[in-house]
């Protein structure tokens, strides 16, 4: 039997395969980020998957930086949460909730009060992002004081706390994709002078202290994290990555972390060699993978488990496709991220 269909533990969990759905952004709650009865169905329709990560929720209001997207920072948010965690496990499966809190990759348009984003540093991304009223140039945002970063990683701790209530069997930071965990990690959004800034162990202190918050609320075998090396997504760069990331992925060692999911999207450099040597827990690799590169991946012994993305939004059934060898459902990119059921719930089973 191919090792895609072979169980796997993380933490307290034993998941039936190793088929992993990632976390992406769809766009579909209501305008106060609460989910409704459609993201339900979404993602009981992949309950399949060995384990499901939600797409981005944010922790607090400062962290929203899309249209339409989920919080996790009121009990309305939470309850409706619960729905949709009561759905996945109604139909046998696992979901860690990601943590997303946007930084500068922001608007005013989409923060309280019409607030500028905060980052570690005043340095305005290039770029766009989008808004209710079409694409607006990226501000300079405002940097945050220490204090403030205090609350922030706080703010990590009691969404952490809201997601375990609300039914999630564990949370997943994440630290790539150009926000706020990055945007203190990267040499290039990062030019503070105080411990949170300068040498890779001071940019890698939020990372760090953010989370010790979350496995204090849930212990290590309930906590991921992703990261994506030089993805360079959202105008983020580093000047010695490869230093950055094996500082990083070093000091996750001990922390007992339910999995590190390392998504590579054009990097030069090896990473996944590289950085799960230094792991000591589950691995999970993603990015640009298909069923054949997915098995030579857990048949050589590069990951525990595999992350596909666009093929599970197409094909609720991804698994039993990959078991039969079925053909796959085409994605619909236009509606990625619009509103309502089309391209998102409509897709066929086999």
């Amino acid at each position: 039997m191919s090792q895609l269909f072979m169980p796997l533990r993380i933490g307290p969990y034993s998941l039936p395969n190793r088929l992993v759905m990632a976390p992406m952004t769809r766009s579909r709650a209501d305008a106060d980020g609460v989910p409704g009865e459609l993201i339900a169905l979404y993602y009981a329709q992949r309950a399949s998957a060995g384990l499901i990560i939600s797409e981005g929720v944010y922790p607090s209001a400062m962290g929203k930086g899309y249209p339409r997207t989920p919080g996790i920072i009121n009990e309305t948010q939470a309850a409706a949460w619960k729905r949709v965690a009561g759905a996945v496990h109604a139909k046998g499966g696992r979901i860690f909730m990601q943590i997303m809190h946007c930084g500068r990759i922001s608007h005013p348009a989409l923060l309280p009060d019409g607030e500028q984003p905060v980052a570690p540093s005043p340095i305005r991304p290039a770029g766009q992002v989008w808004t209710d009223t079409g694409p607006q140039d990226f501000v300079t945002p405002r940097a945050l004081g220490l204090d403030e970063i205090a609350a922030v990683i706080d703010s990590y701790r009691a969404a952490t706390r809201r997601a375990l209530q609300a039914g999630f069997d564990g949370v997943e930071l994440h630290a790539a994709s150009g926000y706020l965990p990055e945007q203190f990690l990267s040499s290039g959004s990062n030019c503070r002078t105080d411990q949170y800034g300068g040498p890779v162990e001071n940019r890698a202190r939020f990372i760090l202290e953010t989370l010790a918050a979350m496995i204090a609320e849930a212990g290590g075998g309930r906590v991921g994290i992703k990261i994506s090396p030089e993805m360079n997504f959202n105008d983020i760069s580093d000047a010695h990555p490869r230093e950055t990331y094996t500082w990083l992925v070093d000091h996750l060692r001990g922390l007992d972390l339910a999995y590190l999911h390392v998504a590579l999207f054009g990097a030069d450099t090896g990473y996944h060699a590289l950085l799960r040597p230094r792991f000591d827990g589950v691995y999970f690799l993603g990015g640009g993978l298909d069923q054949t590169k997915a098995e030579t991946a857990l048949d050589e012994g590069r990951a525990d488990a595999v992350v596909f993305g666009n093929a599970f939004i197409a094909n609720p059934d991804l698994p039993e496709r990959f078991r039969q060898g079925a053909p796959l459902n085409t994605p619909d990119k236009t509606t990625f991220y619009s509103p309502g059921a089309q391209g998102y719930t409509d897709y066929p089973g086999l």
